[in-house]
């Protein structure tokens, strides 16, 4: 009988859904195959796929909202992925704030994707300077620390929506509405939270928006940037001028029309995937903690996403329990890096104060629309003889 696959690492990727792929098949064709900026009619059907789906993207995202408020079509810019949005949103406000004299400064919070910390330091290697906001135990950003970025000047304030590593959601409406009062921009990477938790950017007004489409059953390479203030941010990719100039470049149409259809049906189904992941991750939580009882749950004691569970396993490393894991037919992920072979814990938890022996002993489990009960079967039935395995090895190896 052919072992069991478990597939808990949706939090890094998830597979592309076919009515997804159902909707990008004509545009992949000889259907619609033209150049969006192309005056024929193979252009123009290019074209309509694109417009259609910022239409979709605008809708779920809170489109309509009107005097200000909600998401409007022509606000929804599309980018190569989730790292590209982020970096536009950063480095180019920075760029924007600095042609117009004002600071060249940055602040993002020390939990960020990497994707928002790496542009943080490339704005300090353009001259510019970056701020980074530390965290509670919990994972949230200080308020006395962003109020003092914010006293200082900076150019934008960038915060995730959801951690990408334990979950910890951070109270955006507040934050946002903070650096609104500032005259501040802010940019939420809405990457982990969109589909998972309610988003209504009617009800949040930040500046910029990041969405990825590989997290939500479109496929990699498409993303997108909502930009409510056109003034707001300044090129990194230089071209034709398509997309207002903001991210010129011919567009992927096919990825495009998939990041709508995706969009929609995650839009759809938030609320209840949002039930059942919670119920998985909550009976993962409990089991695990019932077979290995000195597991501790990361981020725990603050609001969470309900698709992400962060597990430290005293006297592990992750990459051990990662390795035999996978061998047992599962697939989670670490929530430490390995550089230059030795295990380091993450940026993520290192930030919330989790101490090192934990940090390294971290794994990430994340769930997505095609898990069921019979997986957390499956990894806590596997769990136990892998622990004690990787326990007795790390003993050995550090007597």
């Amino acid at each position: 009988m052919p072992k069991r696959l478990v597939y808990l690492d949706n939090a890094a990727t998830t597979p592309v859904r076919p009515e997804v792929l159902e909707a990008m098949l004509p545009y992949l064709g000889r259907e619609a195959f033209g150049n969006p900026s192309s005056p024929h009619r193979f252009g123009r059907a290019a074209r309509a796929g694109v417009d259609q789906a910022k239409r979709s993207i605008a809708e779920a995202l809170g489109g309509g909202g009107g005097g200000g408020g909600g998401v409007e079509p022509a606000q929804v810019i599309f980018t190569s992925g989730g790292t590209e949005a982020d970096n536009l949103a950063v480095i180019g406000c920075a760029l924007a704030a600095r042609d117009r004299g004002d600071p060249f400064r940055v602040a993002v919070s020390a939990i960020e994707h990497k994707a928002v910390l790496a542009a943080a330091h490339a704005v300090a290697h353009l001259g510019g300077e970056e701020i980074i906001l530390p965290v509670s135990g919990s994972g949230e950003v200080a308020d006395a620390a962003l109020n003092e970025a914010l006293a200082r000047g900076v150019a934008v304030v960038s915060v995730m929506w959801v951690n990408n590593e334990v979950g910890v959601v951070q109270p955006i409406a507040r934050l946002a509405a903070r650096c609104r009062d500032a005259g501040v921009p802010f940019h939420v990477d809405g990457v982990q939270a969109f589909g998972k938790i309610p988003v209504s950017l009617s009800d949040i007004p930040c500046t910029l928006f990041t969405i990825s489409g590989h997290k939500i059953g479109a496929p990699k390479g498409i993303g997108a940037l909502v930009v409510r203030d056109r003034h707001a941010v300044e090129a990194i990719i230089h071209g034709g001028g398509q997309q207002f100039g903001i991210r010129p470049g011919t567009e992927n149409v096919p990825g495009i029309v998939g990041l709508g259809a995706a969009v929609e049906l995650a839009a759809r189904e938030q609320a209840a995937f949002a039930a059942r992941a919670a119920a998985l991750r909550d009976d993962l939580e409990r089991r695990v903690l019932a077979v290995v009882p000195d597991a501790v749950i990361n981020g725990a004691s603050g609001p969470r996403a309900p698709h992400v569970s962060s597990v430290s396993i005293p006297g592990t490393d992750s990459e051990a329990l990662l390795m035999h894991l996978d061998l047992a037919g599962i697939a989670c992920s670490s929530g430490s890096a390995c550089s230059t072979g030795a295990v380091e814990p993450s940026h993520v938890l290192t930030a919330m104060g989790v101490p090192r022996e934990l940090g390294v002993a971290a794994l990430r489990f994340s769930f997505g629309k095609e898990n069921t009960e019979e997986d957390v079967e499956a990894l806590v039935a596997a769990l136990p003889k892998i622990v004690e395995k990787v326990r007795h090895l790390s003993a050995v190896l550090h007597r």
